[in-house]
């Protein structure tokens, strides 16, 4: 009940694209996560985002295009989030486009993996924040990123670097895998992540996000470019997105509209 009040509430104050709860399993650690591109900064203050994500009680947000130094800190200063790590390495060299991980936890480690490639048609370079962190004693593994957008049949982009190198070394069982993707679902990119075990929260919210988009906010008539921010997660058998989806702003703050999710794993009695 508690969780679909807050749904309410939220959908009647910010405007959530198809938010909804289901009933959870006794034991369940529910994870609040949001992804955010906020295009440096460039039409708000992390103070007003702070604002804007109070309502949502989020345990972790994934920023991308986010300015250096203390910007993300200053958003977890009005959430109560006091735990952030920001990468040093900008999306395609541009100023203050770094990747940055806000916790209401402690981080237990941090790091950086640069996904550049020699092609073409992508834009370089690109990487991907990870931290480990604790909630209720369930360790989690937390990714933030920013990529180019993958369209060959036999990709080598920065997704497939992320699927193929960066995630197969991951230890940790409950993983969370989100930011601005730049692909649509079906694309190349997120097939390649789907194959490699990792289930987009649009699955288990039964959005159909061929009918939505998360870019341009900032220019909502047609044509758009969909929904290309996204949250994945993989897990013990059991876990599932419970709540979450598009967040709808009457004055957006950035050229993207921020997604949330809020994932139950299992516990797992063994641990």
């Amino acid at each position: 009940m508690k969780t679909l009040k807050r749904s309410f509430l939220t959908l009647v104050f910010w405007g959530v694209c198809q938010c909804f709860a289901v009933p959870l399993k006794d034991g369940a650690i529910k994870v609040r996560v949001a992804a955010y591109n906020v295009e440096f900064g460039k039409s708000t203050t992390p103070e007003q985002v702070g604002e804007m994500f109070k309502p949502y009680q989020l345990d972790l947000i994934g920023f991308n295009e986010v300015p250096d130094g203390d910007w993300t800190a200053r958003v977890g200063k009005v959430l109560g989030m006091n735990h952030a790590y920001v990468g040093k390495i900008s999306s395609a060299n541009h100023k203050d486009k770094y990747k940055s991980i806000l916790s209401r936890t402690p981080l237990q480690s941090t790091v950086e993996h640069e996904l550049t490639v020699r092609r073409k048609r992508s834009w370089n370079p690109a990487s991907v924040v990870q931290a480990v962190m604790q909630i209720d004693g369930l360790p989690i593994s937390f990714y933030s990123l920013h990529i180019c957008r993958s369209t060959d049949s036999h990709d080598t982009g920065h997704a497939y670097r992320l699927a193929n190198e960066v995630l197969p070394k991951e230890k940790t069982d409950q993983v969370i895998v989100l930011g601005d993707f730049n692909n649509n679902m079906g694309d190349v990119a997120m097939n390649m992540l789907e194959a490699s075990g990792y289930r987009p929260t649009w699955k288990d919210l039964k959005i159909d996000v061929s009918k939505e988009f998360t870019y341009n906010a900032l220019e909502p008539e047609p044509p758009n470019s969909g929904v290309i921010d996204h949250i994945f997660y993989q897990g013990l058998p059991g876990a599932k997105v419970i709540d979450g989806g598009i967040i709808e702003l009457k004055k957006p703050l950035s050229d993207h509209k921020p997604v949330w999710a809020e994932i139950a794993f299992p516990r797992d009695i063994e641990r």
